[in-house]
C-alpha cells in the first residue's frame, strides 16, 4: 500500500536501482561459490583448519553482502518515492574490508606454505 506522500519514480531510476541490487546479489553468489569451492575442492592448507575458516569467512561475507544489497535497494527505493536524497551507506567499505581481510589471510597462508615447504 502506497503512503500518501509517495510518488512513482521514473522507471529508468527504478530499473537502475534493481540492476544495482542484482549486482550485489551476483557478488554474494560469487562469494558463496568461492566458499563452497574452497572447502570442497582445495586440499587442506598448511595451517590446520585454515581452509575451513576461510570458507566460513567467505560464506559469512556472502550472506552479509546479499542482505546489505537488499537494505540498499529498499533505502534507495524509499528515497526516490519520497523525493529525498539517496542515502549514503558504508556497505562498499564493509565489503572491501572483508575481502581485504580474506586476501591478507590467504597471502599469509601462501607465505607460510612457501616457508614451511
Amino acid at each position: 500500500v502506497a503512503e500518501p506522500d509517495e510518488r512513482e519514480p521514473d522507471y529508468r531510476f527504478t530499473l537502475a536501482n534493481e540492476r544495482t541490487f542484482l549486482a550485489w546479489q551476483r557478488t554474494a553468489l560469487g562469494l558463496l561459490a568461492a566458499a563452497v569451492a574452497l572447502v570442497q575442492l582445495v586440499p587442506e592448507l598448511t595451517v590446520p583448519g585454515a581452509r575451513r575458516a576461510l570458507g566460513v569467512g567467505l560464506a559469512v561475507l556472502a550472506t552479509l553482502t546479499s542482505g546489505m544489497g537488499l537494505v540498499r535497494w529498499r533505502q534507495a527505493d524509499r528515497a526516490m518515492r519520497h523525493g529525498d536524497p539517496l542515502p549514503r551507506h558504508p556497505t562498499p567499505a564493509y565489503l572491501a574490508v572483508g575481502l581485504s581481510v580474506v586476501g591478507l589471510v590467504a597471502i599469509g597462508l601462501v607465505l607460510a606454505k612457501a616457508v614451511m615447504g
